[in-house]
């Protein structure tokens, strides 16, 4: 099978298990898999049950794709998500996103762990992404296009929408939240970066360093998909005497600290339609 048959067969099998019909898709990140208990759940389908899904191996990843609905909007939510350092390749560790909009997603609202290049950004923090900068080592458009996913050149100029934003800063920030907007800077890991990489991500403009959600954001663009990024600060990476060793318990810890806030502002945009398209 190629790409779009693969997306097909799983929709497909997804409908045997379920006719749910969702209007956003989440992807819950490293520590914020909680999220899914806002959700009213009417449908959990294991990755592993999923023709062509990879499995997540990732500490705090459940691996489950779950329907249900929120303030009456009928949502899916990938609880844990699929990384380049896994050994999935990209066309692999997205192909739930097109999976996603082929069931019929209108939005897509990512969350992700990542460390804070901003010296004014704290442990806990929020950060609505702006932008981002990509130094993957490969991307999931590569290759032959397929027309009846996308373009060849997907335009990233309006990718990341200013308007949504700004009023989750207001929402967080009325609900007495840090939250800031910034550049996510991403590159595959596993290992976290060097003192002269943070650096340099800081020079460069980055404000926040992970290892996800830039491929999903690519594919995402590609089918016309639009994205909101939610990031938590786990750890401080600048400036660099505040840098302290890092190990992935204390990283979930504060992301799973941050995620009933995160909960918060996500549940108060879509209780006001902020989403509607």
């Amino acid at each position: 099978m190629d790409l779009f048959e693969k997306i097909e067969h799983t929709v497909a099998q997804i409908r045997t298990f379920t006719d749910h019909r969702p209007q956003i898709g989440f992807v819950l990140g490293t520590g914020l898999g909680d999220l899914e208990a806002a959700i009213e759940v009417s449908c959990t389908i294991p990755y592993e049950d999923i023709s062509f899904f990879p499995q997540a191996t990732v500490e705090s990843h459940k691996g489950e794709l779950i329907f249900g609905d929120l303030f009456g909007v009928p949502v899916v939510a990938m609880s844990g998500r699929f990384h380049y350092y896994e050994g999935h390749s990209m066309e692999s560790l997205t192909f739930p996103i097109r999976v996603l909009k082929k069931l019929g997603i209108t939005v897509l609202i990512l969350s992700n762990a990542a460390g804070g290049t901003n010296a004014d950004f704290h442990a806990g923090d929020m950060v609505f992404v702006r932008d981002h900068i990509n130094l993957h080592y490969d991307n999931p458009l590569r290759g032959p296009n397929d027309e009846r996913l996308g373009p060849r050149f997907p335009d990233m100029l309006r990718t990341y929408n200013r308007q949504w934003n700004a009023r989750a800063l207001q929402i967080a920030k009325g609900h007495g939240f840090r939250a800031h907007e910034g550049v996510y800077f991403g590159w595959p890991g596993p290992n976290l970066e060097t003192p002269a990489e943070y650096e340099f991500i800081h020079r460069v403009g980055g404000d926040l360093v992970g290892m996800s959600t830039i491929p999903e954001v690519l594919v995402a663009r590609h089918m016309g998909l639009p994205v909101f990024v939610v990031s938590v600060v786990t750890n401080v990476c600048y400036p660099l005497e505040a840098i302290r060793e890092t190990t992935v318990a204390e990283v979930i810890e504060v992301a799973q600290g941050a995620a009933p806030k995160v909960g918060l502002v996500l549940t108060d945009m879509i209780r006001e339609g902020v989403f509607n398209l």
